[in-house]
């Protein structure tokens, strides 16, 4: 079985975002060198491969050894299992035609390439070394049977991806396709989750809150107008993360009622978690009504906030109770509450999705 902490074989990685392109080196599941940031130029392909290989090869310079393989995250659907990137491409047009990225790059550096969905490798990289295995670990420290073996992870970025881990295994679907183009935005069922969830978004919905469309600010400096540290309107940057808050808590209930597991956030917008997450949780932890008119839960499960402490300890320790087997003395425990927790991710989305492809090669690999 392979151990990712201890495999000696260094693979490249890429996180390809729609802005910059992240490269990096991985031996026994850490960087080895200092990861290196690119523009991804998403609309022009000569630009955009040329730096790919620029990428790859400034990493290569650096290694003592020659990699195993190249393995990287490509965000959108695809057909990843042949490495061919093209389609419906909303933040990389420049490969809409189709691009056999994967055939490329193993041309030209010789080795094996393994391209995956950028959200699938983010959910699978905190599965095995994010935010699962950490509550796993303090579920067996308490004491409890409970054992979390699905994830779902959400990154906030240029786009919204989404990626799932079932049974501990990334859940890659037949198509490539796990995707977020058929979730609705709340409140608006004939527009995509996207257009509320990203960078277009919080820029778009600034503009709007402040009366000045104009503004030119990124959301990271939305976020700084938010925190008092630059001049603009406080309110409408607040209400702005308000809002992506409220449309990511409603695709989060959609998505986590079929999978029942954890989730994890991550990704550039995530920085601006503090201002998203009341609304957020309000969402998850909202009323549906019968036709009749009776509420019941959003969720059949409890949620939970992993950041906050009690919480936290109120999640690990559950409901744990003794029951007796019928006709007998004997006492079993269980533990009737169901429930999920939500959770900002601790190592963020580039190391993750990088582990996660660092993983993924390994297991090709050693096939």
């Amino acid at each position: 079985m392979i151990s990712y902490t201890t495999d000696p074989r260094i693979i490249l990685t890429l996180d390809t975002g729609g802005t910059n392109m992240v490269f990096g080196a991985m031996q026994r599941g850490e960087f080895i060198v200092e990861p290196l940031t690119l523009p991804a130029y998403a609309d022009d392909l000569d630009k955009c491969l040329s730096t790919m290989v620029e990428g790859f090869r400034a990493i290569i310079d650096q290694l003592d050894e020659r990699p195993a393989a190249i393995s990287f995250a490509f965000p959108g659907p695809a057909d990843y299992p042949n490495g061919i990137i093209g389609g419906q491409l909303l933040n990389f047009p420049a490969f809409r035609e189709g691009v056999a990225l994967g055939p490329y790059l193993k041309k030209k550096f010789s080795m094996p390439v393994y391209i995956n969905n950028d959200g699938d490798l983010y959910a699978y990289g905190e599965a095995l070394g994010g935010v699962l295995p950490e509550i796993n670990e303090m579920l067996d420290e308490y004491g409890s049977r409970k054992r979390y073996r699905n994830l779902l992870g959400f990154t906030l970025g240029t786009g919204l991806g989404i990626g799932m881990v079932v049974n501990g295994q990334l859940n890659r679907g037949d198509n490539s396709c796990v995707e977020m183009f058929s979730i609705p935005l709340k409140g608006q069922p004939e527009v995509f989750a996207e257009e509320g969830i990203s960078i277009r978004a919080v820029k778009r919905m600034y503009g709007e809150l402040s009366g000045n469309m104009e503004h030119g600010l990124t959301p990271k400096e939305i976020f700084e107008v938010a925190e008092g540290l630059r001049e603009g309107d406080p309110d409408a940057a607040k209400e702005t993360f308000a809002k992506v808050g409220a449309a990511l808590g409603d695709v989060i209930a959609m998505t986590v009622s079929i999978t029942d597991g954890l989730v994890v956030i991550g990704g550039g917008l995530a920085g601006a978690y503090k201002y998203m997450k009341e609304s957020m949780f309000e969402a998850l932890r909202g009323k549906m009504y019968r036709v009749s008119g009776e509420a019941i839960d959003k969720l059949a499960s409890k949620v939970y906030d992993l950041d906050n402490p009690e919480e936290l300890r109120q999640f690990i320790k559950g409901e744990q109770r003794q029951i007796k087997i019928y006709n007998s003395e004997i006492e079993v425990t269980y533990d009737p509450q169901k429930r999920i927790g939500v959770a900002l991710s601790k190592i963020g989305a580039n190391k993750a999705v990088s582990l996660g492809a660092y993983a993924f090669a390994l297991h090709q690999l050693s096939r």
